[in-house]
């Protein structure tokens, strides 16, 4: 598959670690803008800019890692429970200069995830938790309370008593090799337990310079900006290792402020540029549900150059609403770029380019149902449509058969294979895991067969563009044919008013001898359907999905906003609901459905 290929010639001459790299920008552009971090400190607020040169960010981080070192040592795991700013990011930068393994982390104002932080920090013991001083005697308590080891606590903020932007008389270690680890990336546990991916500091570079190539994002023309949270794989590379590699600037906000008003983004993407930036496909339908004309028409989005949408999946609905609502402030079609990445490959994988509009191909639903993808005839108007997701840069893509391991042609469905230096290294303390997920020997179609990472992700190549179906685990078979709980949802939704948008998950349960499906889905804040009102809902949807699908539903439950299993990063944890369904947590609405 023909990769993109950009200039990095921009590129410092410089070692093969960030640290490398961010030291490299310290001397050159000392005094230029490196990361700023805008804070809204109440609605209305025109954000209160905090800005750190590229100097004073490589001595605010060499200052964090003299205060790790003291109580921690090479390959020590040093975790960072730290709110979203600009002293996370210069504390996993002080990780790294440490020569400490990084444990990217949430802080204890994350409601609702108590005990994912709790089973990370058994997980990955660490020597220290880095934090700040607001939320020191939190941290301690929250330690106390889950019986976890006592640990040293290490205050990042500018705000503690010894903080200072030079080192403590610490004698840092020396330098790690590009194959030591760099940090830990807890994946969000939508299908399983969080489970800490290695990445080595070569990954977390290889990675930042082809995420930089695919977008040609060049120091003195680009800005990325982001509320993406740190602690999240795509948050932690746009937004602090590509800028540091790249030597451009990046701008980043709370994501509890993009959700309190998401015309804060888009006013900070038309404030620099030529801005890239990345979410899920939520937040672009979020923003087109939120944002009146009156505020569009205040908006510059013609500096935007990259909308990177990394969902699973990418929804051709929202790409068209998005583009067609944004289209006045200036937004070119073409800015908005679907991709595809995973936490094992450090997150950067694929992208559509940056140069023409996204590809949305209609597929024939029958031969879909049975693993190939095949364009539709132009008179059936609501067959499914597939996202382009582009194709690879610097990494090598094959779709292998999940069962047989063989390679499989063009169009046809099989399990995603990735190989290239981005991807990670294996699971922390998951021998098993790692030999199955991260050893394939590959499709036979591969010059060398060793080394090829499963993603657990089904696709297929068309046109020489990857097209992901969704998640194996996910997969819904029903009578030999093959159903993608995402187009389900996608029709439940559209079908059903008072259904929260991509707040439901579609899943399939053991009924007798055969697989029954179940729809679970958060109801809207302003509505509260009544016993009528839901069994009418379980009509219309069922009566859309065995139009659309040639599926019939069994159950459909209302659940009440926000008790759908979420993962840290926001996805809907599918598997979760269903372990809740089956555990009879969840009533559901019944009705008459077609047959």
């Amino acid at each position: 598959m023909p990769s993109p290929q950009h200039s990095t010639s921009a590129l410092p001459p410089a070692g093969p670690l960030l640290t490398d790299h961010l030291r490299h920008w310290a001397e050159h552009r000392a005094q230029q803008r490196a990361f700023t971090y805008v804070e809204f400190p109440e609605p209305g607020s025109a954000g209160l800019h905090h800005t750190l040169g590229w100097q004073r960010l490589e001595a605010r981080a060499r200052a964090i890692a003299g205060r790790i070192a003291s109580v921690a040592g090479p390959g020590d795991r040093a975790a960072l429970l730290l709110p979203q700013g600009l002293d996370y990011a210069a504390a996993f930068l002080g990780c790294l200069y440490a020569s400490v393994v990084a444990v990217p982390l949430f802080g204890l104002a994350l409601p609702g995830h108590e005990g994912r932080l709790a089973a990370v920090l058994e997980d990955c013991e660490p020597a220290c938790i880095v934090t700040d001083a607001p939320s020191g005697p939190a941290v301690v308590g929250f330690l106390a309370e889950r019986r976890l080891p006592e640990r040293p606590v290490v205050y990042a903020d500018s705000g503690h008593a010894d903080r200072q932007d030079n080192p403590v008389e610490v004698e840092l270690p020396e330098r790690p090799e590009p194959d030591d680890i760099a940090y830990l990336q807890y994946t969000s546990g939508s299908t399983r337990a969080p489970t800490g991916v290695v990445i080595s500091h070569a990954n977390v570079v290889a990675n930042a310079r082809q995420a930089i190539a695919a977008f040609g994002a060049e120091a003195d023309r680009n800005t990325t900006v982001g509320w993406l949270p740190l602690f999240h794989d795509m948050g932690l590379v746009l937004s602090v290792a590509a800028p540091v590699v790249g030597g451009f600037p990046t701008v980043l906000m709370d994501p509890v402020a993009f959700l309190e008003e998401p015309g804060r983004w888009l006013r900070l993407l038309g404030a620099y540029r030529g801005t890239i930036t990345a979410a899920p496909n939520f937040a672009y339908d979020y923003c087109v549900s939120r944002i009146d004309e009156e505020e569009i028409a205040e908006l510059r989005l013609d500096r935007v150059k990259v909308l990177m949408n990394g969902s699973e999946p990418v929804r051709p609905g929202t790409v068209s609403r998005f583009t067609r609502t944004f289209e006045p402030a200036g937004l070119a079609p073409e800015a908005l770029c679907p991709a595809y990445g995973l936490a094992e490959a450090t997150v950067f994988v694929t992208t559509d380019s940056y140069e023409t509009a996204p590809t949305v191909l209609s597929c024939d639903s029958t031969e879909l149902a049975i693993g190939r993808l095949r364009p539709a005839a132009p008179a059936v108007a609501d067959a499914p449509r597939l996202v382009s997701c582009g194709t690879p840069v610097g990494q090598e893509l094959r779709i292998a058969d999940p069962q047989t391991g063989a390679g499989v042609a063009d169009g046809e469905v099989g399990e995603i294979l990735l190989r290239g230096p981005n991807v990670g290294l294996c699971y922390w303390k998951r021998a098993d895991l790692s030999a199955e997920t991260f050893g394939s020997p590959g499709p036979d179609d591969a010059e060398d067969g060793a080394g090829w990472l499963r993603t657990g992700d089904l696709g297929a190549i068309y046109d020489e563009q990857l097209y992901v179906t969704g998640r194996l685990k996910d997969l819904i078979i029903v009578d030999g044919r093959n159903h993608y709980p995402q187009d389900i949802e996608e029709t439940v939704q559209s079908a059903v008013a008072a259904v929260r948008r991509d707040r439901l998950a579609a899943f399939s349960v053991p009924r007798g001898e055969a697989e029954s499906v179940v729809v679970v889905a958060e109801h809207r804040r302003d509505v509260a359907p009544t016993a009528q009102e839901a069994a009418a809902a379980v009509h219309s949807a069922a009566t859309d999905v065995w139009a659309r699908h040639g599926l019939s539903i069994a159950e459909l439950v209302f659940l009440a906003p926000g008790l759908l299993p979420r993962t840290s990063s926001g996805k809907v944890a599918r598997s979760a609901a269903r372990a809740r369904y089956l555990n009879g947590d969840y009533v559901a609405a019944t009705a008459e459905v077609p047959r």
